[in-house]
C-alpha cells in the first residue's frame, strides 16, 4: 500500500477519534459552562419560565392557579382513623386496619423510634435521652436562661399521663406536637408514625405488664 494511503488513513482516524476525546474531557471536569450535550432536547425543550408571559390564556400567565376543588392523587386524606387517629369523634384505640398489629410493624416502630424519639424520651422511654441529659446540665449549669431559652424536660413515657391516652391521640401528638414538642408530620411518613405508636404501647406494656396480659399457655408454669 502506497505510504501517501497509510499516511492519510492515520490523519482521518485521529481527527475521527480527536471530536469524541474532547467531548469527554469537557464533560468529566466542572466549569462554569453548561456540558455540551449531544441530544439537544433537554436543552432546548419547548416550556415556559417562571413569571414569563403566555399569550395562549386571557390572563397572559404561564403559570396556572390550582383548579379549585380538586385534590391532588392520594392526598384526599377522607380515611379519619389512619390521617388523624380518630373515629367517630374519639381517640381511636387500634391501629389502622392497613397497618394490622404485627412484629413487623413494631420493629419498624422501634427503628423510627430509635431515630426521632430516643434522643429526648431514651431508648427506653424514660425520658433519659442524650439530648435531654445535656440539656438539663446545661441548665442547671447556668446562672440563667441558656442564650435567652430554657429547657423543658422530656416526658417520660411511661409517665401515668401518658400510659392512660389511646394510642390515636399519641399518634395526634407525633403528627402535631403537644406543648413544647413539635409535630412530626412534614418528617415522618403516617405508616411509619404508626409504627412508632404501636411501638410506644408495648414500650409501656413492657414495663406495665400483668400477669394475666400473658396467655395461659405461654406463662410457662407460672
Amino acid at each position: 500500500m502506497p505510504r501517501i494511503i497509510i499516511y492519510t488513513l492515520l490523519i482521518l482516524t485521529l481527527l475521527a477519534i480527536l471530536p469524541p476525546v474532547v467531548i469527554a474531557q469537557v464533560r468529566s471536569k466542572p466549569g462554569p459552562n453548561p456540558p455540551i450535550n449531544l441530544i439537544q432536547d433537554m436543552d432546548l425543550q419547548a416550556k415556559f419560565k417562571a413569571q414569563s408571559k403566555n399569550d395562549l390564556f386571557a390572563d397572559d400567565r404561564s403559570q396556572r392557579v390550582q383548579v379549585a376543588g380538586t385534590v391532588a392523587r392520594g392526598e384526599a386524606n377522607l380515611d379519619e382513623h389512619l390521617n388523624k387517629g380518630v373515629a367517630g369523634g374519639q381517640w381511636v384505640t387500634t391501629t389502622p386496619a392497613t397497618l394490622p398489629m404485627t412484629r413487623e410493624l413494631l420493629e419498624r416502630g422501634q427503628g423510627r423510634f430509635n431515630i426521632y424519639c430516643s434522643p429526648c424520651h431514651g431508648y427506653s422511654g424514660m425520658g433519659n435521652g442524650t439530648v435531654n441529659q445535656r440539656a438539663l446540665e446545661l441548665v442547671a449549669n447556668a446562672d440563667g436562661p441558656v442564650n435567652g431559652t430554657v429547657w423543658v424536660a422530656a416526658k417520660s413515657l411511661h409517665d401515668a399521663t401518658v400510659t392512660i391516652q389511646p394510642i390515636g391521640q399519641l399518634f395526634n401528638t407525633v403528627t402535631n406536637g403537644v406543648r413544647n414538642m413539635a409535630g412530626y408530620q412534614s418528617q415522618i411518613p403516617v405508616a411509619d408514625r404508626w409504627a412508632i405508636v404501636a411501638y410506644v404501647k408495648a414500650l409501656q406494656r413492657s414495663q406495665d405488664a400483668k400477669l394475666a396480659d400473658v396467655p395461659a399457655d405461654k406463662r410457662g408454669g407460672l
